[in-house]
């Protein structure tokens, strides 16, 4: 009788520690995770220390990757945001530093990293509460890994509805296993000119925008969408009949103008070419907006994360 309940209590404790012990969203204990490269100091706090090249103040500063972070947060998002998205944003915000670190060089001389958005992250110092600072040290060393490695963590303001692949929102190498396009629930509480918008360029604005991508043209006589992604993006364009890609075309004319390529209508007026569409951004990855929503609907940082990436983990590279 004796060695039955032994048994039993050895089976229970066996399943409690495989299902009851484990939270949604805590990475297992045995779980591959990213590490820090040798080639990084650290502070006394186990925390990486960087040298950050602000484009504004022309000055480098060696400063912690959390406070970092704390800076990028409150250049990305809105400093009175929801504490879940907040932190979901945090948690990518620092993935993406750290991935940077790993793979790539700044530009700028004796930087690690700077705060020009052409090759980083937007950051503002001034905007820092309490409430980002909450969020940065909620989520303190949190990254998101797959199979062990730092993930692309990539995200926009804005996805229209829909998020697109690397491929065909960014022109990226290759689609990542952990990349997906899935249906966002962008907040209603987004500008109006973000979840729907129009512009029209004039036929000279376009012959210099082709032009810089080496499609030559006089005049814009006819346009259409080409291809187009897993979300209705257009991959490209024919443009006289000629193919331009729309991720360059919408960089070339001013990703602040073009807002997506989620477009619902193009055609050519006396003016120019007047394009409508939807949301603000390339569209892959996390929807901030969808983010904000998710987070007022109760969702938490983990489940966020997990809506816009799949498969992937969040773990802890320092504590």
């Amino acid at each position: 009788m004796r060695r039955f309940l032994m048994t039993v209590l050895t089976i229970a404790l066996a399943f409690y520690a495989l299902s009851g012990c484990m939270k949604k969203g805590d990475a297992p204990e045995d779980a591959k995770k990213p590490q820090i490269s040798d080639e990084l100091t650290l502070n006394d706090e186990g925390i990486p220390e960087i040298t950050v090249y602000n484009i504004k103040e022309e000055l480098s500063t060696r400063m912690d990757v959390e406070s970092y972070v704390e800076g990028v947060l409150a250049g990305e998002i809105k400093n009175d945001w929801p504490e879940e998205a907040m932190k979901a944003q945090a948690i990518l915000a620092r993935t993406y530093v750290m991935r940077f670190l790993e793979t790539r060089d700044s530009k700028y001389a004796g930087a690690d990293i700077s705060t020009d958005i052409t090759e980083a992250q937007a950051y503002s110092e001034s905007l820092i509460n309490d409430q980002i600072k909450k969020a940065v040290s909620d989520t303190r060393g949190m990254v998101v890994a797959y199979d062990g490695e730092l993930a692309n963590t990539w995200f926009h303001a804005h996805s229209g509805g829909v998020t697109e692949l690397p491929v065909e929102g960014l022109e990226y190498k290759e689609n990542p296993p952990y990349t997906q396009s899935v249906k966002s629930p962008d907040s209603e509480k987004a500008p109006k000119n973000v979840q729907a918008w129009s512009v029209t360029f004039s036929n000279e604005q376009m012959k210099k925008a082709l032009g810089e991508m080496g499609v030559s043209i006089e005049k814009v006589d006819t346009i259409e969408i080409g291809e187009t992604g897993a979300s209705g993006r257009a991959v490209n364009f024919l443009i006289n009949g000629k193919t331009a890609s729309a991720p360059s075309l919408r960089i070339a004319l001013g990703s602040d103008k073009l807002k997506s390529t989620l477009i619902t209508h193009v055609n050519v007026t006396d003016n120019g070419v007047e394009f409508e569409g939807r949301g603000y951004g390339h569209g892959v990855g996390l929807s901030q907006w969808g983010a904000y929503q998710m987070a007022q609907n109760g969702e938490k940082a983990e489940d966020i994360i997990s809506h816009y990436f799949k498969d992937v983990e969040i773990v802890k590279m320092w504590d």
